[in-house]
């Protein structure tokens, strides 16, 4: 199913999305849609990038958290 959207662009990018789209051959509305999809693809990139930095870091607190309990085990072990 499509979506039809209405979108207004600056005249350099329209100028040369129109340049780019004669150079390809390929409808307008392929060559914004292919844009659009890769422009998303990079965003979640980054989104998931910045969360799974999030979850490293309480990962590595939990486990800094861990070695400090054995730490202390151990030294009430050989007491």
């Amino acid at each position: 199913m499509s979506k039809a959207i209405s979108v207004k662009l600056g005249n350099d990018i329209f100028e040369a999305a129109e340049e780019t789209i004669k150079y390809l051959n390929i409808p307008r509305n392929a060559y914004i849609n292919k844009a659009v999809d890769f422009y998303t693809q990079i965003q979640n990139r980054k989104l998931l990038k910045v969360q799974l930095q999030k979850e490293s870091q309480i990962v590595a607190d939990n486990s800094l958290s861990v070695i400090k309990e054995f730490e202390i085990l151990e030294d009430l072990i050989t007491e």
